[in-house]
């Protein structure tokens, strides 16, 4: 018998040995529930951020547009969006934190621009209920990521490496945000911008209410005022920030079209703040002034602030409609142009650069490839003229105008106004600004 009975205690001996303290039980089980919640809550908010991505998609897509229309933007960020909620909570807590905190920042900027700004300036209406539970979500996810840090903390590390450690994540903090978070929500903005009501303006003479049709389809709203010395000239984009060009372009006897671009004012489509994709509307416009009878011989020229002179030398280049252009405020579309910056690093480094993220995304985004780049588009223009005006103290892409200017040959001419800001010329400097436009028009659209 006692043969028999030490293997039993030795057994107990060994259960006695391997059993966990109550204490570290409970411990191992709140750390389980604790993961548990937390995969939930981050689960839910990624199933909010797809809701709304579909919702904007196909649910409540912009007039004129399809369910084709947004493929890309509709199906890449949720196919992005399931394998990380899946996956989730495998990884460590750094990398839990990093895409809590990273998702976190796109959804609340996703629900402020499409859903809180679209409220403030309209009303509550299509995507808006979705927009802003998806901002409501990332809010918490971004209270999630905090808290998974500061759970993470490793308390009973020697200083150098506890420092050492919270100054690596804090660099990979600051890549994420440069080179991650801040390219993808400038292109969640480029792509979401609340429809502004399109107020009655004094143009100076009398205006017809004009609906334009696209080659894609869409219906473009616009004013036009007619001629009355032979020659037309598109300002664009849209009719709010081209009131005083306008009134200018009028008082010298030129019609002037005011168009609102595909997905502003009372315009189908979709809104892209680059202009990828809008060369449609320039072409219809050119079509419509190309059949009134008070613009003769295709005097037709275009003055364009900011996205709208980028488009209107890309129509140039492609539309021989377009017989003078004035472009103020042209800079940087896409990583295309970023070569001829100033400064630029040196090709390997440069495609790692923010604005390649930003272009990226903004072709997701906005379901269109990125457009050529102006500089290659500059010399398809000649020996149509060009007027590139650049203000010293706008935008520092507008730099980008010496490289436009030196492409576009002995046709292209730039004008740079001190103390001008961003497309802010006409206040500047209005005497000087108003005898270089209509003087450049007067000579290259009536031969004066």
């Amino acid at each position: 018998m006692p043969q028999l009975e030490a293997p039993v205690a030795h057994r107990q001996s060994r259960r006695v040995q391997h059993a966990a303290p109550r204490g570290d039980v409970a411990a191992t089980s709140e750390r389980r529930a604790a993961g548990r919640a937390e995969t939930l809550v981050f689960r839910v908010a990624t199933a909010a951020a797809a809701l709304w991505v579909l919702d904007d998609a196909f649910g409540h897509r912009e007039p004129g547009t399809s369910v084709g229309d947004h493929l890309a933007s509709g199906l890449v960020p949720v196919a992005l969006a399931v394998p990380l909620a899946v996956v989730y909570p495998r990884l460590r807590a750094g990398a839990r934190s990093v895409a809590a905190l990273t998702a976190g920042s796109l959804m609340i900027v996703a629900g402020v621009v499409d859903g809180v700004r679209h409220v403030a300036v309209d009303r509550l209406a299509g995507d808006d209920v979705t927009a802003i539970v998806c901002g409501i979500a990332g809010a918490t996810l971004a209270v999630l990521g905090a808290t998974v840090v500061w759970r993470s903390r490793r308390l009973d590390e020697r200083p150098w490496r506890r420092y050492a450690r919270g100054g690596l994540l804090g660099a990979i903090a600051a890549a994420a945000v440069l080179f991650l978070v801040m390219p993808v929500a400038f292109a969640i903005v480029a792509n979401h911008k609340a429809r502004a009501p399109v107020k009655d303006a004094d143009l100076g003479r009398p205006y017809a209410n004009v609906t334009l049709t696209t080659r894609d389809g869409l219906q473009l709203a616009g004013w036009y005022v007619p001629s009355r010395n032979g020659a037309a000239v598109i300002a664009f984009p849209g009719r709010s920030g081209h009131i005083r060009h306008a009134r200018m372009l009028v008082r010298h006897g030129y019609g002037a079209l005011l168009l609102d671009r595909r997905g502003e004012g009372q315009s189908d489509g979709d809104f892209n703040a680059r202009g990828w994709g809008g060369e449609p509307d320039l072409r219809a416009a050119v079509a419509y002034l190309r059949a009134r009878p008070d613009v003769r011989n295709d005097r037709i020229g275009g003055l364009g602030l900011s996205v709208g002179g980028e488009m209107l030398l890309q129509t140039a280049a492609h539309d021989p409609g377009l017989s003078a252009v004035v472009s103020e405020g042209a800079g940087l579309r896409s990583a295309a142009e970023q070569r001829h910056m100033p400064g630029a690093p040196p090709e390997p480094l440069r495609w790692i650069a923010p604005i390649t993220m930003e272009t990226a995304a903004g072709v997701v985004l906005s379901d269109h490839l990125p457009p050529t780049d102006l500089a290659d588009l500059m010399p398809r223009i000649a020996p149509r003229p060009v007027l590139l005006i650049r203000g010293m103290q706008g935008n520092p892409d507008e730099s980008l105008n010496r490289a436009y200017r030196a492409a576009g040959g002995a046709t292209a001419t730039l004008w740079e106004i001190d103390g001008a800001a961003h497309t802010d010329g006409i206040s500047a400097a209005p005497a000087e600004y108003e005898r270089r436009v209509i003087g450049f028009f007067d000579e290259h659209l009536l031969g004066r």
